[in-house]
Order: structure tokens, then sequence, then C-alpha cells
């Protein structure tokens, strides 16, 4: 069932909501990822790495919710249930229990580069179909970046 249709044709739909859909379940995923840390980092260097994490979830939360919208405004379904998430994420496994600082800042930095890689390969796949949603995924690349860099210092 459609209610809302794209003013795309089919095919660059189907590149553009793939991409989007992928975008949102590892958006979700690491903001899921990034508070399961920020619960259970310890260290001398807690507090630092605790608020760090929450700027992450707010990034990740923010940026989900503008991939959600974009695909429904194209008419596309988002898909943010928690099996979709488990499935469909490109994160890797995040350790149960007390997480030491540096081995939490580790962590992030995997999740967030590999949230990266795969937002540039979205970005590539809809600079054609769809320069929006292409506008949209470097926007959102640039902050996971930033995340990147600031969790890459922290462990020098």
């Amino acid at each position: 069932m459609y209610v809302v249709k794209s003013p795309l044709s089919d095919e660059n739909l189907k590149t553009v909501s793939e991409a989007l859909q992928g975008a949102l379940v590892d958006l979700i995923d690491l903001s899921l990822v990034a508070k399961q840390i920020h619960w259970n980092v310890v260290g001398p260097r807690f507090r630092s790495v605790h608020l760090q994490l929450d700027e992450v979830v707010t990034t990740a939360r923010a940026h989900s919710d503008t991939v959600a919208e974009r695909a429904a405004a194209l008419g596309v379904s988002p898909d943010g249930r928690a099996a979709t998430v488990a499935v469909g994420s490109g994160i890797g496994v995040t350790p149960e229990g007390w997480v030491d600082d540096a081995a939490a800042v580790s962590t992030l930095v995997d999740a967030l580069g590999a949230v990266i890689t795969r937002m540039r390969e979205r970005i590539a796949a809809t600079e054609e179909p769809d320069p929006v949603t292409q506008d949209i995924f470097i926007t959102i690349t640039a902050d996971l970046e930033k995340h990147h860099w600031m969790f890459q210092a922290a462990n020098g």
C-alpha cells in the first residue's frame, strides 16, 4: 500500500529506499551501542567518555529521525524495529558488562568507522537517483566523522 507517492522512478526509489533503510538501522544501532557503553564505562576518564557518548547518542537519534522522515516523504515505510536493527546493522557486537574507558573509546571508534564506511557507500549510491537524500547522508557523515576523530584522539 502506498500512502505517499514518490516523484522518483521505481528503480531510483528502490536504490534510495535501501540506502535510507540501511542508514536508519545503523543510526539506531549506533545510538544503542553508545548508550549501552555510556551506562557501563568505568575508569579514570569515566566522566569525559560518559558525556562524549551521550553526544553520539544525541547525534544518532536526531539523524535517525531525519532519515526515517525522508523515507516517509518518499513513500517508503521506515522500519526501526528491534529485530530489523539486530539483523541489518553493520556494527559489531558490543561488549557486555563494565567496559574500561580505553576499551569503550575503541569500541566507539570501531562502531563509528563501520557506520561511516556504509554511509559513504550510500552517498555514492544516491548521487544520481536522489541528490536530496545524498545531501542528508553527507551531513550525517560529516557529523559522524567529527565524533570518530574525537574518539580516536581520546585514545591517542
